[in-house]
């Protein structure tokens, strides 16, 4: 089944944003997939279109590349590459590159790679070698590419895309972003950028620097508003270092190289972002699920398009409901924020000694009263693509009816991570 995201009825019903009711819509994505077995995923195609407009608004007119971590299922990767402005696909691993390249000409592992096996798949297929490039961001790297795949055994170059580190370094606060790539400086990006020039069986293709501590971060943490007016300072003052570094890094590569394209942000900082001349695209997947970790910043909204539903088995008390299954507890420092969110019957709340669980997990409040065995309830999770990984399959729901499911990764026999 393929999903058309620019009909003008389905783009219509997105306007009406049935989410804005939840007791509504929570209500008719459990009605339209009732007769499924749970654990069930859900996807409101209508939520999706209007979060993937959403974007395309932020962006401002600058192409999009859709970051397919966040995703993880063939079929609305394909259908969001079919709406303009959205152009390439931002992978996480090697493997899955070379799977989507069948497919997508255009593909960037976000990521390096130590992968041997499809590294020399890589090398040996001219196909992929021209729709793939690959992330590094040192001179190590390099040497493991040779040594997997000798410049004389390739069919074509491998093309490749240099890792900027785009964490901040606040006076005070030190390091402020992630642990990705030693490249900071503009001399540091141009001394990779030279070696890569330098070395036969390479071709240098791009530039990437992703802002975590902005796209990443929401700046309106529930209920903490000294916290918020503190990560809103962090993300300006970052902000302002970044474009003036990122734009000295790329002028000084582009004087001994030209590139095809510069990457930068995310779901959380597009706007942003795209303010920056030396930007070519921006990366973003997030965005399109909607996931709950995404619900508290100020400058944008996203809809729910994707939620989960579980079983009520049994009920230890009056008060309480317990579900099978449950503990799809996203990545990242452990915190409540993320666990799954309980979405409907709205009210619910975890045990706090047991929280989200491996095969059970109790809710109570008084909203559990009513619920008995064969009732459901209904959950967002926290990270975007990360739920797909729990799953076979992905139901779309449009206009209050079940359509046909779509594969996940994992239902087309695929583990990459």
């Amino acid at each position: 089944m393929t999903l058309d995201l620019a009909a003008d009825e389905l783009r219509r019903r997105a306007a009406a944003k049935p989410w804005t009711d939840p007791e509504a819509y929570w209500k008719a994505l459990d009605s339209a997939t009732r007769e499924l077995p749970a654990p069930v995923v859900a996807l409101s195609v209508e939520a999706l279109a209007w979060n993937a407009a959403e974007l395309l608004r932020r962006a401002g007119g600058l192409p999009i590349r859709v970051a397919s971590k966040s995703l993880r299922v063939r079929g609305v990767l394909d259908a969001v590459l079919a709406l303009p402005g959205f152009s390439g696909v931002l992978a996480f691993t090697l493997p899955e590159a070379l799977w989507l390249a069948d497919r997508v000409d255009d593909v960037v592992v976000g990521y390096p790679t130590a992968n041997v096996p499809a590294l020399r798949s890589l090398a040996g297929d001219p196909e992929a070698a021209g729709r793939i490039a690959l992330m590094i961001d040192s001179v190590e790297q390099l040497d493991l590419i040779d040594a997997a795949a000798p410049p004389a055994s390739r069919a074509a170059p491998i093309r490749v895309c240099l890792d900027l580190d785009a964490s901040w370094r606040a006076p005070a606060l030190g390091h402020i972003g992630v642990r990705r790539s030693p490249l900071r400086t503009p001399d540091e990006l141009v001394g990779i950028a030279a070696e890569v020039l330098a070395r036969p069986g390479f071709e240098l293709v791009g530039v990437m620097a992703y802002e975590a501590q902005i796209a990443g971060v929401a700046d309106q943490p529930a209920g903490k508003p000294a916290e918020a007016l503190m990560l809103r300072f962090v993300q300006r003052a970052s902000a302002a270092e970044l474009a003036e570094r990122r734009a000295a890094a790329i002028a000084a590569v582009s004087a001994i190289a030209p590139l095809e394209f510069v990457n930068g942000g995310g779901t959380g900082s597009l706007e942003r972002t795209v303010q920056e001349a030396a930007v070519t695209e921006v990366a973003a997947g997030s965005g399109l699920f909607g996931p709950h970790i995404f619900d508290h910043y100020t400058s944008f909204d996203v809809a729910p398009a994707v939620g989960f539903a579980l079983d009520v088995v049994r009920k230890p008390t009056a008060d309480r409901a317990t579900l099978l299954g449950g503990g799809w507890i996203a990545s990242g420092p452990p915190a409540p924020d993320r666990l799954p969110l309980p979405v409907h019957p709205a009210g619910l709340s975890y045990e706090p000694r047991e929280g989200a669980g491996e095969v059970q997990t109790p809710v109570r409040g008084a909203a559990a009263v009513p619920l008995g065995p064969g009732d459901r309830v209904w959950f967002r999770h926290a990270k975007s693509g990360e739920i797909m990984e729990h799953a076979l399959s992905v139901v779309p729901v449009s206009n209050g009816e079940a359509l046909a499911s779509l594969p996940t990764y994992r239902g087309e026999g695929k583990c990459f991570l």
